[in-house]
């Protein structure tokens, strides 16, 4: 099934029914999760905390705001809203609350009991165990899970019809959204998927996939290139004729003709994000810049630890827990230098954590906005597995003007409800003028691990044949996916890039879940009217109506890192995602040293001046037994629109007001 993220936002938002007194089910599980039972009726004269969440307002019109602020042809472009701005408009409408007010007073509970959040999505109050069933036409029992924790809950609840539009879901209730420690050995295992809840092309999802984006299986962890080691750097690696086979940060300057750093006006930043256990160490940032940035020895990211992610003291050594780390940080560090870089570390060591769960972090209302995080999927703090105790991180944290993320889903991984709140939570972060980056994955046409999709069983396959496995975020509207490219072997800086071909192939195709936007329609109209690939709807979504990706690539081959106290080359769209964000970086730095604002959500600009890209046409991204997309010129689902033209781009920035 195919959706759109206005079309699932319209949803939501409804058109209020004349007062009735007719009560309809609001929510209703058949049976108690596996491991919970049901042990006791609860005493009448019990207190439950209730909590209202309220139906929000005005997602259907975010595409729109965010065009006003966004498309290079808008009069009020650069003009970004405030977080109380964003917050007030998406806010439950008046008439909402009023209607569930109204509601509650004629039950008996009194105004005065009643209390709104910060955020204003949530009504609270206190209830007795009898004014609670009262209420919701229901009975609260106490549950028990194997473990011997404890839940209160019901097995459905009902609310007035005319108040039900208003309403997104009550606790307690049907949601058992305790965590329950797992041993270990579970952690490290899948878990059973849960029946009937599935992602929009059919995959069973998981409990807790969310939470393996920083596993060392999770196939987000940069590829190591099979070449003999790098024993002389300092004197072998520091010219620009070694880039077809090594690339450094001066390779990199030299592809994309942008300068080194000279200015860090303090309204700019630039922040990397990173889920435990994958962690730097300052002694292989040291050596990097040791060789690559000389002033930049001993100097530490600017560290926001989010749900008691921890930073590089430790001192266990593996490729698959410091490689992500050490590349995205050595490379962004320097090249945006002397601007500072901001490290969001986000996550315990035994829980891990979530996009969104990041997305909390710096953003407060987003906890709790249409409906709050997934609890069968997200993070809990404090965390009943033993490890962070303080309490989550719901705001406290402020965005950087560029975020920069080397991790992704499968689309398939996850509900189109998940994804669709969790991309409309992108569009904001772009009307406060944050440009969100997020790498397309590693693996061509198929999803992490090279996994594809059996058409008949819907379930993830080896990789050999299948539907093509769409990656998100990239695929929601209002991120900016990064593929890669590489030099050609025995090629210079001044010979035309390919699509990456390197141990691993640049993530690219056409999402299930989110509509095509109109700022890339053009160009991916003409991809398919020219480009005679040889696939049809038994392999991807070709309906022309869907997100396509990339939106642009980078260098992603051969980066020469310090992983593990020694040099190693890497590769992968974990390499390109920060480059691309240092670039962008560094363009924000040139707007508001020009008393200009940040440069937010770029796509729009991108698509309209195509002619700011070096465009790609060798190359493909192979995957579940098919040679994938062709690179071609134009747009295409293999590089997107092509590498940074940095004078181009600067240029095309610099004269939007």
């Amino acid at each position: 099934m195919h959706f759109s993220l206005l079309a699932c936002a319209s949803l939501i938002v409804s058109t209020l029914a004349a007062p009735s007194t007719n009560h309809v089910v609001h929510q209703k599980r058949d049976k108690p999760p596996p491991g919970w039972q049901e042990v006791e009726k609860l005493e009448l004269t019990e207190v439950l905390h209730v909590r209202i969440a309220l139906t929000q307002s005005n997602l259907d019109r975010t595409n729109e705001y965010l065009m006003q602020v966004s498309h290079p042809e808008s009069d009020t472009y650069g003009q970004h809203w405030s977080a109380k701005q964003i917050a007030e408009t998406f806010a439950p409408a008046q008439e909402s609350v009023d209607v569930v007010i109204t509601w509650l007073e004629v039950e008996g509970i009194q105004q005065g009991r009643v209390q709104r959040s910060q955020s204003l999505g949530w009504l609270y109050f206190d209830a007795t165990v009898y004014e609670a069933q009262k209420l919701l036409k229901t009975e609260y029992y106490r549950y028990q899970h194997s473990s011997g924790k404890s839940h209160v809950g019901c097995t459905e609840y009902h609310v007035p019809e005319h108040v039900s539009p208003h309403i997104d879901f009550v606790t307690p209730s049907v949601v058992f959204d305790w965590k329950v420690a797992r041993s270990k050995d579970d952690f490290a295992r899948k878990i059973k998927r849960t029946k009937g809840l599935k992602a929009a092309i059919g995959v069973p999802v998981q409990p807790e996939i969310a939470l393996d984006i920083g596993d060392p299986k999770s196939g987000n962890i940069p590829k190591k290139s099979e070449a003999e080691p790098l024993l002389n750097v300092s004197t072998s690696l520091n010219g620009l004729d070694i880039c077809g086979s090594y690339i450094t940060p001066d390779c990199l300057r030299a592809l994309y003709d942008f300068p080194s750093g000279t200015t860090a006006n303090p309204q700019n930043s630039f922040g990397i994000v990173e889920y435990t256990p994958q962690v730097y160490l300052q002694s292989d940032l040291d050596l990097f810049f040791a060789n690559f940035s000389t002033d930049q020895v001993q100097r530490t990211p600017t560290l926001a630890s989010i749900d008691g992610g921890v930073v590089g003291t430790t001192t266990t050594t593996a490729f698959n827990i410091n490689a992500e780390s050490d590349l995205d940080l050595e490379y962004a560090m320097t090249l945006v230098n002397p601007q500072k870089t901001t490290l969001y570390q986000v996550g315990d060591t035994v829980q891990g954590a979530s996009f969104n769960d990041f997305l909390d972090a710096i953003d407060g209302s987003y906890c709790t906005f249409d409906g709050g995080d997934d609890p069968t999927q997200d993070a809990k703090y404090p965390d009943a597995k033993g490890g962070y105790q303080g309490p989550k991180n719901c705001g406290g944290f402020s965005a950087t003007k560029v975020i920069a993320t080397s991790y992704a889903y499968n689309e398939a991984d996850l509900t189109a409800r998940y994804e669709v709140r969790q991309c409309a939570e992108y569009a904001k972060l772009g009307l406060a003028g944050t440009t969100v980056l997020y790498a397309t994955g590693d693996f061509g046409v198929a999803g992490s691990r090279g996994r594809c999709v059996d058409p008949v069983t819907k379930t993830f396959n080896g990789g050999a044949n299948g539907l093509f496995n769409p990656s998100f975020p990239a695929t929601c509207p209002y991120v900016t996916a990064i593929g890669a490219t590489q030099i050609n072997p025995n090629r210079t800086i001044t010979d035309p890039e390919e699509a990456i071909a390197r141990n691993m192939y640049s993530g690219g195709g056409f999402s299930n879940v989110f509509g095509l936007p109109a700022y890339q329609a053009e160009a991916v109209n003409s991809w398919f009217a020219t480009s005679n690939q040889p696939y049809g709807a038994d392999r991807f979504n070709n309906s022309r109506t869907s997100r396509a990706y990339p939106d642009l690539s980078a260098n992603g081959a051969n980066f020469v890192a310090a992983i593990d106290g020694a040099f190693a080359m890497v590769s992968g769209t974990s390499a390109s995602t920060p480059v691309v964000g240092a670039i962008f970086t560094l363009i924000n730095e040139a707007r508001l040293n020009a008393g200009k604002s940040s440069i937010g959500f770029v796509n729009p600009v991108l698509y309209a001046n195509s002619g700011d890209f070096n465009d790609i046409t060798s190359g493909n991204n192979p995957g579940c037994g098919t040679s994938g997309f062709s690179a071609v010129r134009g747009w295409d689902p293999v590089t997107g629109l092509g590498t940074p033209n940095y004078p181009k781009l600067l240029e095309t920035f610099l004269a939007l007001n």
